[in-house]
């Protein structure tokens, strides 16, 4: 059976201060999102074992264990793409054409997205997406990893909201974490899976 293994970061982990701290991006990677991979991984296991045997009382509480730490898993392997020591600025080519057409222009966006991210209640993520059915952006609010995203949407810039993501460095103020993140988003990386999503 395949295994999810943690990614390696693009960048150092000292590569995004000041925005982020080596401290935090190391605890993120290292121990948060590695404990997503490890979450799937067992779950895939207890999963199998429950085929094996035909027992499938717990069936639901897997299948949702599952999908927790699976979209975590895959969030936080989009968000270090996402980011780089080199990121800011704005788009341009395609995807600044899709935003002027879809979500008003890089200004209503940004103010969207960092909405959508600053005010998930709990945890969770603010996210560009691209919806097949209508062919089109959206930016979503994902609680936790996977609830309250529209079926099929495909995540091109995720925000990470949890408070693992900036509590030591910003305390209580989310704002201030979520506008730092605009000086590091790597929008080539976002214009590649634009462009895979809409292909």
């Amino acid at each position: 059976m395949g295994q999810y293994t943690l990614p390696d970061l693009p960048y150092d982990y000292s590569a995004l201060a000041p925005a982020i701290t080596g401290e935090i991006l190391e605890l993120h990677h290292a121990k948060h999102h590695a404990a997503y991979v490890k979450g799937a991984n067992d779950t895939l296991e207890q999963l199998a074992e429950a085929r094996d045997k035909e027992q499938y009382g717990n069936l639901v509480g897997l299948e949702k264990t599952y999908a927790f730490h699976l979209s975590g898993h895959v969030l936080h392997s989009i968000f270090w793409e996402n980011l780089s020591p080199d990121g800011g600025d704005r788009p341009d080519g395609a995807l600044a054409d899709a935003i002027e057409e879809h979500l008003g222009g890089f200004e209503a966006f940004k103010k969207q997205l960092t909405a959508a991210t600053a005010g998930v209640q709990g945890s969770g993520w603010g996210v560009l997406a691209w919806e097949p059915l209508g062919q089109r952006l959206i930016v979503e609010q994902v609680y936790d990893h996977h609830g309250n995203v529209g079926m099929g949407t495909t995540p091109l810039l995720v925000f990470d909201a949890w408070e693992h993501a900036y509590y030591l460095q910003y305390r209580n103020v989310r704002p201030d974490y979520v506008n730092k993140l605009w000086d590091l988003v790597n929008w080539t990386d976002v214009s590649n899976r634009l462009a895979a999503a809409k292909g």
